[in-house]
C-alpha cells in the first residue's frame, strides 16, 4: 500500500478499542490488540504514525474520543492506512465501517482489519459486507441466548449475579444464591429499626457517617435514597411459605422449608438502556452516557426466594409507612449540593434554582464543574427565565456558609432572632390562634345545629326539597370554610413547635461548637442546619445574594456578620458595592 501521493513513507495509524469499562479498567485485550498490530506494521513496512485507543467505548456510535482523533489525522492527510485488529472494532454497524471508508477514501487512506477476508475489488467488498451482517446476526443471537439464559435461570430459583449483591447479602460460592452477610446486615437491621421508630433519613444519614460506617460502596458519605431502595426492597421483607409458594414454580417451592420465612429478589423487573451522547463546548467535545430505565408490568418479574434477613416483618410495614409519603430525594450525582431543596430561588421569577454538572477538557485532562441554575433556564424547549446564569456551586455555598458561620458564632444574638422569628410567626395571620380555632368550633357546632334543624322541618313538610338543598348546600360551605380555618390553625401550630424544637436544637448544638469544629461540617450537615434556621438565599443576575433567615430578611452588604434585630439585615455575601 502507498501513501497518498503513491511515492512516499507508508504512514499507519493502530486503533485499538474495547467495549466496556470493566476490559477498560483491566486493561483487558487494549495491550494484546496494540502488539498484534505493531508485528502487521512492521511487517508491512508502515510508520507507525500514532496509536490510538477507545478504551471503554461501545462500537454502536461512532462518537468516540478516540475515532475523532483518527478522523482529525486522516484529514490532515499524510496517512495511507488505519489498522485495527478486527473489522467490528471500527464499528458494530455495518454501515459505520462503509461510512468511515468513504470517508477515508476521499483523504487517500485505506481502512484495514486483520481479519479482512476480500480485497479491494467489489467482490472482495461484498464478501466482508456479508461477513459483517453475518457477524451483527451473530452478535444478536449471542444476546438473545444470553437473556434467555438469565430467565431460565432466575425461574430456577438462582440469583442471576450481577456487579454486587444487595447490602447485607453475599454471594455464594457458586454465585447463585444469597447468603446473609451478617457484619452488614446489622446495619440493615438498624436502618428498619430507625425508620420505623421516625427518625428521618438525613438523621440516619448523619448518624452513619459520623460514625464512620461506610456506604455499599465503601463510600464516606450516605445517599438518602439508598434508604427510601432499602426499605421498600423485598429481599429484605420476610415472606412465608404460602406466600413465597404463589409466585415461584412449584418445582423452586419443593425446594423451600415451610417453616420458615424468605426475602424476594425480584429479576426482569426494570429494563435499562444506554445511549451514547457527546457534547460540543469552547473546550472540545466531551463524552458520556444518557441511561433512561422503566418499569416493566408485575407480571413478567420473576421472584427468587432468598435467606430471611432477621428484620421483623412488622417493622418493615411500619418502616414503609413512615415514608411512604417521602418525596424522593433528588438524584444529583454523588456531590451533595447545600443549598438545593428549594433553599436558594431565582429573585427574577421566584423559581428555586437546580444543579447542573458540566465536563471540560483543559490540557488533555477532563474536569468537572458544578453550578446552579434557574429551573426556568430552558424549561420546555426555551427560556422561561431569561435572567437566569450559572453560578458557581463552590462560590456560593462558600459565601453562604460565611454569612451562617457568622450568626452562629454569637450565640446571644442568634437566640434573639430566632425568637423574634418564632414570635413573628406566632402572631401572623392568626393573631390570636386560640380565640380563632375557639371561632370556628363554634361555626362548626352552630353549622350541625342548624342541619338539624332544617331536616326536622323538611321531615314535617314546612320547606320544600329544593329549599332545604339550598340550605343544606350553604351550610355545608360554611362548614367546609371552618374544617379549612382549623386545618390551617393546626399546620399553624405545629410549625410554631417545629420552629421551638429547631431554635433548641440550633442553640445546644450547633452554636455550641468552636470555630474550628464548625468549619469541619459536611456539605449535609450544612444543609441540615439551613433548613432548621429555615434560610431562604435569592440569586440576582449579577451575582448579589440576599438571605432570609427563619423570616428576617438580609438586604445590603455593609460588611456586618450577624444579624440585627429591628433594624437592616447584612452579610458578606461579596459582590455588591
Amino acid at each position: 500500500m502507498s501513501s497518498t501521493n503513491g511515492h512516499g513513507p507508508k504512514r499507519a495509524i493502530l486503533y485499538v478499542r474495547v467495549s466496556t469499562d470493566e476490559q477498560a479498567r483491566s486493561g483487558y485485550s487494549l495491550a494484546q490488540q496494540l502488539e498484534a498490530l505493531r508485528d502487521y506494521a512492521a511487517r508491512e513496512g508502515y510508520d507507525v504514525l500514532e496509536e490510538v485507543s477507545d478504551p471503554g467505548q461501545s462500537g454502536a456510535t461512532l462518537e468516540r474520543p478516540g475515532m475523532d482523533r483518527v478522523r482529525d489525522l486522516v484529514a490532515a492527510g499524510g496517512v495511507s492506512v488505519v489498522l485495527a485488529q478486527d473489522r467490528d472494532r471500527f464499528a458494530r454497524e455495518p454501515a459505520y465501517h462503509y461510512l468511515l471508508r468513504k470517508e477515508f477514501e476521499g483523504h487517500g487512506c485505506k481502512i484495514r482489519a486483520l481479519n479482512d477476508r476480500g480485497d479491494d475489488s467489489p467482490e472482495g467488498e461484498l464478501t466482508d459486507g456479508i461477513l459483517d451482517q453475518l457477524a451483527k446476526f451473530e452478535r444478536a443471537k449471542t444476546a438473545e441466548r444470553t437473556r434467555r439464559g438469565r430467565l431460565r435461570k432466575a425461574r430456577e430459583g438462582k440469583i442471576v449475579a450481577c456487579r454486587s449483591p444487595r447490602y447485607g447479602f453475599k454471594l455464594n460460592a457458586t454465585r447463585d444464591a444469597y447468603e446473609v452477610d451478617e457484619e452488614k446486615m446489622v446495619v440493615v437491621r438498624r436502618i428498619f429499626r430507625e425508620v420505623a421508630d421516625g427518625t428521618t433519613l438525613q438523621a440516619i444519614t448523619l448518624k452513619l457517617e459520623r460514625e464512620g460506617v461506610p456506604t455499599p460502596q465503601g463510600a464516606r458519605f450516605w445517599d438518602r435514597s439508598f434508604f427510601r431502595h432499602c426499605v421498600f426492597d423485598d429481599v429484605y421483607r420476610p415472606h412465608s411459605f404460602d406466600e413465597v409458594e404463589a409466585v415461584v414454580s412449584p418445582q423452586v417451592a419443593a425446594r423451600l422449608d415451610p417453616s420458615k420465612e424468605y426475602g424476594l429478589w425480584w429479576f426482569n423487573r426494570r429494563r435499562m438502556t444506554s445511549t451514547p451522547v457527546s457534547e460540543v463546548s469552547g473546550d472540545g467535545r466531551s463524552y458520556g452516557k444518557r441511561y433512561s430505565s422503566y418499569t416493566k408490568p408485575k407480571e413478567e418479574w420473576i421472584a427468587v426466594p432468598v435467606p430471611e434477613p432477621g428484620v421483623p416483618r412488622e417493622i418493615v410495614d411500619v418502616a414503609r409507612e413512615q415514608i411512604k409519603d417521602n418525596r424522593r430525594p433528588s438524584s444529583a450525582g454523588h456531590r451533595f449540593w447545600e443549598l438545593s431543596g428549594g433553599i436558594i430561588r431565582c429573585t427574577a421569577c421566584n423559581r428555586v434554582l437546580i444543579s447542573r454538572t458540566r465536563n471540560k477538557k483543559k490540557g488533555g485532562r477532563r474536569y468537572q464543574y458544578f453550578y446552579y441554575i434557574c429551573s426556568g433556564y430552558n424549561k420546555h424547549g426555551f427560556k422561561a427565565c431569561e435572567k437566569a446564569r450559572f453560578a458557581s456551586a463552590t462560590k456560593l455555598e462558600g459565601q453562604v456558609w460565611e454569612f451562617v458561620r457568622g450568626i452562629l458564632l454569637d450565640p446571644a444574638e442568634l437566640r434573639s432572632d430566632l425568637d423574634r422569628a418564632i414570635e413573628l410567626e406566632r402572631e401572623g395571620r392568626y393573631g390570636d390562634p386560640e380565640a380563632e380555632a375557639k371561632h370556628w368550633l363554634e361555626k362548626l357546632s352552630e353549622s350541625d345545629e342548624e342541619r338539624r334543624g332544617f331536616l326536622r322541618l323538611a321531615a314535617k313538610g314546612r320547606i320544600t326539597d329544593k329549599e332545604l338543598d339550598e340550605e343544606l348546600a350553604a351550610l355545608e360551605e360554611t362548614r367546609r370554610t371552618a374544617e379549612l380555618e382549623l386545618k390551617g390553625l393546626r399546620w399553624h401550630k405545629e410549625r410554631v413547635e417545629q420552629m421551638e424544637q429547631d431554635r433548641d436544637a440550633v442553640l445546644e448544638h450547633y452554636a455550641s461548637l468552636a470555630p474550628e469544629v464548625l468549619d469541619s461540617l459536611t456539605s449535609e450537615e450544612r444543609h441540615h442546619l439551613y433548613k432548621k434556621l429555615r434560610l431562604k438565599v435569592w440569586l440576582f443576575k449579577s451575582g448579589d445574594l440576599e438571605i432570609d433567615m427563619a423570616g428576617v430578611p438580609v438586604d445590603g452588604l455593609d460588611g456586618s456578620s450577624s444579624i440585627t434585630q429591628g433594624t437592616s439585615k447584612s452579610a458578606p455575601m461579596g459582590g455588591r458595592s
